[in-house]
Formats: structure tokens, sequence, C-alpha cells
């Protein structure tokens, strides 16, 4: 076989053990071997193949019939994140703001319509639904997604916008022409609010992070559980937080600037 045919069934090889790792999520967090053929699209002889080499290198775990993750392959997130500035100047900042707000902190990029945390400071649970980094949700649906959304060019906003707006609780925006009308008040007033439309008991209050010439590079929030019996609105709960929000923004801003 030549070097450059073996190149080739390397690439190959490659691209279908990370599709086999991919097809594990939240919904299918253990599957059986022709449940991950299934969503592959791969044959079950080959599905069956790259799951026995994955659980040889440490990525797989089977009882014998059902197949699942393994921690070591957040080993694969880190590796970029880790790399990365913005997470490592992000993480102290969160740590602080977290600590003085006594609120869970989080940091966000944009991804395609959805945003993916880069970094998170919990502080205790505040809602069902697991957070972590490399978690995604709807932009359209939570306080950083809008912010990042407020601050993208036009054609990042018509693309996403293009598919439409669904709202997840019930509660809140559920159409483009209300999003759009949200998304230039964000950006005139500098920061998102988002009460129970990611999760029923769940608000936020996010402001963006911008690079030396003016360009969105992340977004931060501080999640807030809605307390029972509570008359505070968000507005009112936003207010205790947001200073504090913006003054790490600042910080890790600066601390951008600071590296170029």
């Amino acid at each position: 076989m030549s070097e450059q045919s073996t190149g080739t069934a390397g690439v190959q090889s490659l691209a279908r053990g990370l599709q086999v790792i991919s097809s594990f999520d939240a919904e299918h967090a253990s599957m059986t071997l022709s449940e991950v053929a299934a969503r592959t699209g791969l044959s079950r002889a080959t599905a069956r193949r790259f799951l026995l080499t994955l659980q040889q290198l440490g990525y797989v775990r089977s009882d014998g019939k059902y197949f699942e993750l393994t921690s070591k392959v957040l080993q694969l997130g880190y590796a970029y994140l880790s790399s990365a500035t913005l997470p490592q100047l992000i993480e102290p900042v969160l740590e602080s703001l977290s600590a003085a707000v006594g609120e869970s902190a989080s940091a966000a990029v944009l991804e395609g319509s959805e945003i993916m945390y880069v970094a998170r400071v919990h502080t205790r649970s505040i809602m069902r639904v697991g957070i972590s980094v490399g978690t995604r949700f709807p932009a359209a649906n939570t306080s950083m997604g809008r912010v990042l959304l407020a601050f993208s060019d036009p054609e990042t906003v018509d693309r996403i916008l293009a598919d439409g707006v669904q709202s997840l609780t019930g509660h809140g925006i559920d159409n483009a022409e209300d999003l759009r009308s949200e998304l230039e008040k964000v950006r005139a007033q500098g920061y998102a609010l988002v009460d129970q439309e990611l999760a029923v008991g769940l608000r936020s209050v996010a402001v963006p992070v911008l690079d030396r010439e003016g360009n969105i590079v992340a977004a931060m929030n501080v999640s807030m559980s809605v307390a029972m019996n509570s008359n505070d609105s968000v507005y009112e709960a936003a207010e205790q937080v947001l200073p504090k929000l913006q003054e790490a923004a600042n910080q890790v801003q600066e601390a951008l600037v600071a590296r170029r």
C-alpha cells in the first residue's frame, strides 16, 4: 500500500472514530451496537470495530451490551480549551465574580445557532439540566446567546433567525420579530436578561466581552434561581449582580488588550 493510500485510510479511520464519539449525547448516553450503527450510518461490523478500538483506548466502556463514553473523552475538548487564552483569562475572574454575588457564573461563545460554554463556576444546583464546559444551548433562549447575537454582524443574526424562534418553556420570546427587537434593546443597554426561558425557575443576566476593536469575543453571565414566593422581578434580581458582572467583563477585556 502506498504512503498516500495509508494516509487516506488513516484520515478516514480518524473521521469514523470521531463520528462514533459524536453519536453519543445527553439523550443517547448509553447505546447498543445497533443504535450506534444507526446514528452514525456505519455498518454494524464497522461500528463494532471502532467501538472496540475506542474501548481499548479508554474512551468507551461497555457492559457487554451497552456502550457509553468515559470521562477520558473530556480530554479531547480540554486540549483545545486549555490551549486557548480566553478560558484561562476568564476562569479566575468568574471565580471571583461567583464568590462576590453568591451565584453561578459562566462564559460562552457562539457556535452556529448555539452557545457553547467555555468556562463555568457552579455554586449550587439551580436547575436540573447539567451545565459544564462544552455544554450547548440555543442562543435565542439564553442571556449569553442574546448578547452574542446582539453584538454579531447582521448576516449571522439573519442566518440564525431564518430557522425561526421557539420558546422552550412557554415563557418569553417565541418568534423572530420579537427577538430582533430584543436584540436591538440588548445592544443599546449593553446587557441581556432572560427570565425562565431556558428552564423554569432560572433567571440570568449576561454582558459582552469585547476586544480592542469592539468585536465580541464571548459573553459572561450570572445565573440565579427564582425563589419560591419571591416578589422580586427579573430586573430587581439583575440589579443586584449586574454592576459586578460588568466589572468582571471589563477585567477580562483589559487582560485581552494587555496580552496583544
